[in-house]
């Protein structure tokens, strides 16, 4: 489904994102809970059916193909996982899984008169489409 909305909202783009891939994760086994949506660093925790593992996962929702914003610093990316979730109005949104150590490696550092901004482009984070093993399934 395309949206006509000409101009969408950073809160509804995120809430799409961040719901998209709660969806996906329960489809394969996890129980998932977001978190309050201005918590920092980590927008879900999930754990297996059998509470054997626990994830936490940051997610980034794009509405298309654009670098990553991170913000003007990265110490609250501290989840496991970041999870960006492009095209977000399709009826099949990209779903890119990364452990946080390999987007901290990858990332861009910008700075414009003075301030510094942190991205992370899409050649660094294309690679991880559907790395759904990644994280594995939550039936253990």
């Amino acid at each position: 489904m395309k949206n006509n909305i000409h101009k969408k909202e950073n809160q509804i783009v995120g809430n799409v994102g961040l719901y998209y891939v709660c969806y996906e994760l329960s489809k394969r086994g996890w129980n998932v809970l977001p978190t309050s949506r201005n918590a920092k660093g980590v927008d879900i925790v999930a754990y297996s059916q059998k509470a054997t593992k626990t994830i936490t996962i940051q997610v980034k929702a794009l509405t298309e193909k654009t670098p990553v914003p991170f913000g003007n610093n990265i110490d609250h990316l501290f989840a496991e996982y970041v999870i960006i979730c492009r095209k977000v109005f399709d009826d099949r949104p990209e779903i890119f899984i990364i452990k946080s150590s390999e987007v901290k490696r990858g990332i861009h550092k910008g700075e414009k008169n003075g301030k510094i901004s942190y991205w992370l482009q899409p050649k660094a984070y294309e690679e991880y489409l559907n790395r759904w093993n990644e994280i594995g399934d939550g039936y253990e």
